[in-house]
């Protein structure tokens, strides 16, 4: 099992959220339930649009980062490639 996940979040009005996790299925239990981030929590619900395992936590921030920095167009080039995008 990975250490860590990279994650992009489908939300309600259609926004990506990007995120890291060391728990995947705990954050976005988390997410549904409106206690994970201000941001989602008004946008419920939240769908899983792309988690790709990372080999470490300094991994999965460096690799939030770097996906926070592209464009929309770019982050959903990334959702359809799916996990062997990166």
């Amino acid at each position: 099992m990975p250490d860590a996940w990279v994650y992009l979040l489908r939300c309600r009005d259609g926004s990506l959220y990007c995120g890291w996790t060391s728990d995947l299925d705990r954050r976005l239990r988390a997410h549904d339930a409106g206690r994970a981030s201000r941001y989602t929590a008004s946008r419920l619900p939240v769908s899983l649009a792309l988690a790709r395992p990372m080999a470490d936590r300094s991994a999965a921030r460096r690799e939030e980062v770097r996906i926070k920095r592209l464009t929309r167009a770019q982050k959903l080039a990334l959702v359809a490639a799916g996990p062997a995008g990166m």
